[in-house]
């Protein structure tokens, strides 16, 4: 009988040596390698009016840096979280109505929207024994991915993509998934961590970032602050451009005119990656490497140096990078993260964690710095959402395995919307061109083989 270990370990060094392409191909035939120009900017490869992230201007085929902006639907996300926060609302449901519909709601409709979501915040008859708890997954992502993908057997008109149709699976789904997460994680937490079970019935009556935390604590219990937090966190994680990885995930399987449940969970599979949305865990174990590390967190020299060993690949995971800083896009500054620190010093206040997050605010003021004279380079780095969003959460209690899926939870609304958008202006099947570089070889006889 074969040995399957056996087998994995002799030809996973065949397969890698069978599917190695030699760098110098992508140089020859002007490779656009992760879909980036030479100057590191992005390929167009479309267009929306859904989401624009800016980052930097192009000024004679060079990237000029520029503090960060980013908008929904044409509209400055800070102003929108100023207009909230003057007025002291939750945001979030107008945020995903903004992005569904194009245009902010007046007092009436967001009234209806509010309401709708909340009424469809319960999972069908039987999916949470069904489809959450008889199969728990270890990995809340993964879960969630297989929840959105059941949900079709739910549906009774799954495959229509008619906008209609649509419309009403998104409106579903964003109601739907803090409830999918929520008892995705309480049955990750009883059958893998044998903690007890809490399935506590989603409320009609709470905004999204309450139902949540509602949810999520055994005692129901939340304050309003936190559950301020929470919500501004959804709003900058809804949205950014149709080119993030998820987001053209979902750009390219909708054209393809498959169903909505598909094109969802496709996206799901890119967010848990850990270059994309896992990673703020990547930065909260970076810190706690730091904080057993540094002694004393308000010396910069201490600090400095070990954040040259995190680049010299002498400290944490040996990768050499400081995560949570440097974007893509964002160059001087990521907005989200501008807004999402501002308003967790508040929390940080009251749950006294100041001293913690200060030690953020000295990382996130001397990595630029250490960087710059660790690689000799001008280029402009700056903290990104990812640097302080897992530092919120933990201020949240949240569990870690919940940081990517509340990502998701946010996000949800983006994807639909491109989903729409793809739809309606789209109309063409998304293919790349890949060239062989492997050449021609001969089929040779079974017994002619060695």
């Amino acid at each position: 009988m074969v040995n399957f270990n056996e087998f994995l370990d002799k030809m996973s060094v065949v397969a890698e040596d069978n599917n190695r392409i030699d760098p110098e191909y992508y140089t020859k035939y002007e490779v656009k390698r992760g879909l980036r120009n030479s100057n590191g900017s992005g390929v167009l490869v479309g267009l929306t009016e859904i989401g624009e992230v800016h980052g930097y201007t192009i000024d004679e085929n060079e990237k000029v840096p520029v503090e960060g902006k980013l908008y929904y639907r044409g509209i400055d996300v800070s102003q929108i979280v100023e207009g909230l926060q003057k007025d002291g609302r939750y945001g979030f449901e107008e945020v995903c109505y903004l992005l569904l519909f194009g245009r902010l709601p007046n007092k009436t409709e967001l009234q209806d929207f509010v309401e709708l979501l909340g009424n469809l915040r319960s999972l069908p008859d039987g999916f949470t024994e069904d489809m959450i708890l008889k199969a728990p997954s270890p990995d809340i992502m993964n879960k969630l991915a297989r929840s959105v993908l059941a949900s079709y057997s739910y549906d009774d008109n799954p495959d229509d993509i008619s906008i209609k149709n649509v419309l009403r699976q998104s409106i579903e789904l964003i109601a739907r998934f803090p409830t999918m997460v929520a008892y995705g994680y309480q049955a990750k937490s009883h059958y893998h961590d044998h903690n007890s079970l809490y399935i506590h019935p989603p409320r009609a009556d709470l905004y999204t970032a309450e139902n949540f935390l509602y949810m999520i604590r055994p005692d129901n219990k939340y304050t309003r602050l936190e559950a301020e937090l929470l919500d501004l966190s959804l709003i900058l994680h809804a949205e950014h451009g149709g080119g993030n990885n998820s987001t053209f995930a979902v750009h390219v399987v909708t054209s393809t005119g498959t169903d909505t449940y598909s094109a969802i969970a496709a996206a799901i599979g890119s967010l848990k990656g850990p270059k994309h949305g896992g990673a703020n865990l990547r930065v909260m174990g970076m810190m706690e490497d730091i904080k057993k590390h540094v002694h004393d967190w308000n010396d910069d020299e201490e600090i400095k140096e070990y954040l040259k060993k995190i680049i010299k690949k002498e400290a944490y995971d040996r990768s050499g990078l400081i995560y949570g800083m440097g974007h893509a896009v964002y160059t001087l500054s990521d907005p989200r993260a501008v807004l999402l620190k501002k308003k967790a010093a508040e929390l940080a206040a009251v749950k006294n964690m100041e001293d913690e997050l200060n030690l953020y605010f000295k990382v996130e003021e001397l990595a630029p710095k250490v960087f710059a004279e660790m690689k000799q380079s001008s280029k402009d780095i700056s903290a990104n959402v990812d640097f302080y969003s897992g530092f919120v959460y933990k201020m949240l209690n949240l569990p870690e395995p919940l940081y990517t899926p509340i990502f998701a939870i946010a996000r949800i609304a983006g994807w639909c919307a491109h989903r729409i958008e793809e739809l309606v202006s789209g109309q063409r099947i998304i293919r790349p061109a890949y060239k062989s570089v492997s050449g021609h070889k001969p089929y040779i006889p079974l017994e002619q083989r060695i």
